[in-house]
């Protein structure tokens, strides 16, 4: 009971408010746009409950909370694929109300609605975060020390507060830790403030090879920082910090997967629903802060991973209308139908990777052994 109010509850809401927010993106731009929606669905498989209003739009709740659609008209499927059969049979009058007969860049604006709702609900709760409670920041002050490394066998102590490295002023504590990786193995001279007076220190960051498979060691002092302080902004800067962070985020993701792809950073980092959940759970027990600033990190990764280039996904979609605009024609269908199907494919082959992951995380492997 203690496992279902700690970890499932919180990963069932925040999922479903996500995925309410990015369909209702879809959904509203396609009825702006004139097309008519047959299904709004939160999870997939059989109907829970739900309703129909009067557009016609069946809303509903479904049985696997892991995702959700919203099926238009003219779609063969929940992942958005042309029912060529059934557009043929139609009259001009209903071919009006199906998406894949609106012009290229209205169904452009449909498919891109979905992640750019999942941008601008990261972008207003964190502006509203940053004005109420204020921006976190990481001091770069040292918080903890790990015995036997760097920065203790230099004389480092807790409490001290790095304001320059190599002359150069340090702005938090993700901007000294940037330096220090990018200096394995060669001196550093660092300007320390204890108890109001300036220090200089010299240190030579370890140079580590860590557990993400980077091939090219990096440096590390032995260091955690402390608590996090909180800065509120007005709400003119607080929309501007948030989108700033959004944007570092979108970035730092990106190199990330580019990273893997090249094979220059392990895919061991890649988390699962059981990783999801502990961290919903983990946030919710921090309070209403803690869980709303993870939803919205949560939020910005899935709009960006909606609009990678993979077919299924609205990214590929994206890239056969933007194909098609190029052509002035529609990609074939053997090809989509292809393209789909390869789509398919790498969608289940993250998914089954990320769950091995998170089962080995988690060493549910070992739990089983031991229970029988």
């Amino acid at each position: 009971m203690e496992f279902l109010v700690d970890y499932i509850i919180p990963f069932v809401v925040v999922l479903t408010v996500l995925v309410f927010i990015h369909e209702l993106g879809h959904y509203w731009v396609a009825r702006y746009n004139g097309v008519k929606v047959e299904v709004f669905s939160i999870g997939f498989g059989p109907e829970l409950f739900g309703w129909t209003d009067r557009a016609e739009t069946r809303w509903k709740i479904s049985l696997i909370p892991l995702g959700g659609y919203v099926r238009m008209y003219g779609d063969q499927d929940e992942a958005s694929r042309p029912d060529t059969k059934a557009l043929k049979k139609m009259s001009e009058e209903l071919r009006s109300q199906s998406l894949h007969h609106k012009p290229v860049g209205q169904r452009i604006a449909v498919s891109a609605a979905g992640p750019f709702a999942n941008f601008a609900f990261a972008i207003i709760t964190m502006a509203v975060l940053f004005a109420v409670k204020g921006q976190p920041i990481l001091p770069a002050k040292i918080g903890d020390l790990v015995p036997g490394k760097a920065a203790a066998l230099a004389g480092l102590k807790v409490g001290d507060e790095i304001v320059k490295v190599n002359e150069q002023p340090i702005k938090d504590f993700t901007h000294l830790r940037d330096i220090v990786r990018k200096n394995a193995g060669h001196p550093l001279d660092i300007q320390v403030l204890r108890d109001q007076e300036e220090l200089m220190i010299k240190i030579i960051p370890e140079s580590v090879d860590e557990t993400t498979g980077e091939k090219k060691p990096v440096g590390q002092l032995g260091i955690r920082p402390a608590s996090p302080e909180f800065i509120r902004r007005g709400p003119v800067e607080s929309l501007y910090q948030a989108v700033k962070v959004t944007i570092d985020i979108s970035t730092d993701t990106l190199i990330g997967v580019g990273q893997m792809i090249i094979r220059t950073r392990s895919s061991d980092e890649l988390g699962g629903i059981l990783s999801i959940g502990d961290m919903a759970g983990q946030s919710a027990k921090s309070g209403l802060v803690g869980l709303l600033w993870f939803m919205a990190l949560l939020s910005i990764n899935l709009g960006l991973i909606n609009l990678f280039p993979i077919p299924m996904l609205d990214g590929g979609h994206l890239l056969f209308y933007g194909i098609e605009a190029i052509r002035g024609k529609p990609v074939g269908e053997k090809a989509q139908e292809y393209a789909f199907r390869l789509g398919f494919l790498v969608v289940i082959g993250l998914m089954l990777m990320s769950t091995w992951n998170d089962l080995s995380r988690y060493k549910v492997f070992s739990w089983l052994t031991h229970w029988f």
